[in-house]
């Protein structure tokens, strides 16, 4: 083939080849611009676009794909597919990351380091949103939008200000125990190969018998821990501001594959109702004597996205995102973080994010989710946008079911709205029915006789059928009165004639 074949014509966004991409439509060759000239208007409103909200925390940050291989087994402790066999591999995404500064900050500030990753499980998409230390400054979600504020710029001289940060971390003992690593030698990391990777909170892990344990996930470098002096980290600001970026860049280009072990604490219920701190506060860690670490698998970084703004930039990460096999725990933090971190996403890149090719899942999705900015698939089709209904196939599978958690003096659970107790749904409308007057009644059994014709389709007699079950449980003259309206044969609803006392 001659490589006239090859190439391939310019365009706009909407498919129309074109060819003046370098000049403007003018009035002669020295007068003003031309209004008609849209493909100079296409290049500049894209141009002025181009920039998405940057992360409030985590601005800057790099990522890399790669495979998480089981190496152990903990079945006993979780039914996630993810973990249930030894040999299973899944894909992964990792994003690392500052947590202060600005999108043109330092690699090598102090500050800590996010550790965020994405398994593509065949149940969904599971994150893991922590970071490079097992603890953090705070332990209620309130205080978060304060403590950050103390960590960006002053809004008087608007630049970095230790009277904030010091000031927030005095009033707030709680935060010692992170301040006491950040102000470590861990506060600035040689790279990012060359650190830990923390849960930080405390989940949970169900197994098939829907017994629940607490886990937290430590990810441990097996390049080494290597860290910056202080005079070294302030000097690698002024050399290459983007060292730890273009580190794990090169280091995957030339097939030095950064790998991390993943281990897991284990905790009981029981022996978290009587541990010794409170063991879903993330300011402080569990002994490692009292809980060792269990060995679960390896964690490698073996391919660099060939687009950082696709892949990295638009990758949403949300501890919301779990798995069957894996839940939640009464951890303040993470409570809160379950909403913050999706709703962030949202705003930053649009109620359809999870569609976005980094976030996809790469298995069957199935829900009625539907329009909105960006919308990436074909927005269902002609299929329903209810649940429930008549026409498709999408059920909820009890098997994916959670057990209650006991919170001591409650049980939190999904409880049935329409529990025994709960399920009288017939008295009240009769009652209502009956205190109508006669010109009344023939008007509601009219408006709804007319209401109803209205139904079409396959379903039609399915449907009907069935809202006139409710009317005859209410009352069994409105349900006739409405069955002969509609032309039903009034015999098919005998077994449904009872009245709500009965029922």
């Amino acid at each position: 083939m001659s490589e006239q074949n090859n190439i391939q014509k310019l365009t706009t966004a909407s498919g129309k080849p074109y060819y003046e991409h370098e000049n403007s439509l003018t009035a002669g060759p020295r007068g003003p611009i031309l209004l008609e000239d849209f493909i100079l208007h296409e290049k500049l409103a894209h141009f002025n676009r181009e920039r998405i909200p940057e992360r409030v925390v985590h601005a800057k940050g790099t990522g890399a794909y790669g495979k998480f291989t089981v190496t152990h087994d903990i079945t006993k402790y979780t039914k996630a597919k993810v973990f249930s066999e030894i040999g299973k591999q899944t894909d992964v995404f990792l994003r690392f990351s500052t947590v202060g500064g600005e999108k043109g900050s330092a690699d090598s500030e102090r500050d800590p380091r996010g550790f965020a990753l994405k398994f593509y499980t065949e149940d969904g998409n599971w994150d893991i949103v922590g970071n490079n230390t097992p603890v953090f400054f705070i332990k209620d979600p309130k205080k978060f939008p304060d403590f950050i504020h103390t960590q960006k710029r002053d809004p008087r001289t608007n630049t970095k200000s230790a009277t904030m940060m010091w000031d927030f971390w005095s009033l707030n003992p709680e935060s010692l125990h992170q301040v006491m690593i950040l102000m470590s030698d861990r506060g600035t990391p040689v790279s990012y190969r060359h650190m830990h990777g923390f849960g930080s909170h405390t989940f949970a892990f169900i197994n098939k018998d829907n017994e629940r344990h607490f886990v937290k996930f430590h990810f441990k470098t097996q390049q080494g821990i290597k860290n910056f002096s202080d005079a070294e980290a302030g000097q690698m600001k002024g050399v290459d501001a983007d060292q730890a970026q273009r580190d794990l860049v090169e280091a995957i280009d030339r097939g030095d594959f950064p790998k991390w072990t993943l281990k897991v604490q284990i905790m009981t219920e029981a022996e978290a109702a009587t541990y010794k701190w409170n063991p879903f506060d993330v300011t402080k860690v569990w002994s490692q004597k009292d809980f060792p670490l269990i060995e679960v698998g390896e964690l490698e970084l073996n391919h660099i996205p060939d687009n950082y703004f696709a892949h990295v930039e638009q990758a949403a990460f949300a501890p919301a995102h779990l798995v069957d096999g894996i839940g939640f725990s009464p951890d303040k933090m993470l409570q809160g973080r379950i909403l913050g971190y999706t709703d962030a996403q949202r705003y930053r890149l649009g109620a359809n994010y999870e569609q976005i090719p980094v976030n996809r899942c790469p298995f069957a999705v199935n829900n009625y989710q539907r329009d909105g900015a960006m919308r990436m698939d074909g927005n269902g089709g002609s299929n329903p946008n209810y649940f429930p209904n008549s026409f498709d196939n999408i059920r909820a599978d009890e098997a994916y079911k959670e057990p209650a958690q006991n919170l001591g003096n409650v049980v939190a659970d999904w409880y049935d709205r329409n529990a025994p107790g709960e399920d009288d749904h017939y008295t009240q409308p009769g009652d209502l029915y009956r205190l109508m007057t006669t010109d009344e009644k023939a008007a509601t059994v009219s408006n709804i006789i007319g209401a109803m014709s209205g139904i079409a389709g396959p379903k039609r007699d399915e449907i009907i059928n069935r809202q006139l079950c409710h009317f005859f449980r209410a009352d069994i003259g409105l349900g006739m009165a409405i069955a002969q309206g509609l032309g039903v044969n009034i015999s098919a609803h005998a077994g449904s004639m009872q009245p709500a006392a009965t029922m």
